[in-house]
């Protein structure tokens, strides 16, 4: 592969943002990613979630925090996105 071929490969990898909803798993955290979606017929803007399964090798995130994934390959049945970084720490009251 020449160069110019693995820098795009890497421009089109997949990231979302998200919020760690789940921890209680060994190396992996439940990140929910929200959008805002017009209806199709009333014109509102509701929000749609989706769950993702995301690998963290040190168990470093906690529930509450912003995180950054990424599309990768296969790591088991529903994991297939890493978290690459820490945008916010959960508030602690």
């Amino acid at each position: 592969m020449s160069e110019t071929q693995t820098t795009q490969a890497a421009k089109r990898q997949r990231t979302l943002i998200g919020k760690v909803v789940s921890n209680k798993m060994d190396k992996t955290v439940v990140v929910r990613v929200e959008r805002r979606v017009k209806h199709p017929v009333y014109g509102k803007i509701i929000i749609r979630s989706n769950r993702y399964k995301a690998h963290d090798e040190t168990n470093q995130y906690n529930e509450g925090d912003m995180v950054e994934i990424a599309e990768g390959r296969p790591i088991s049945r529903d994991k297939s996105w890493t978290v690459v970084r820490l945008l916010e720490a959960a508030r602690i009251i």
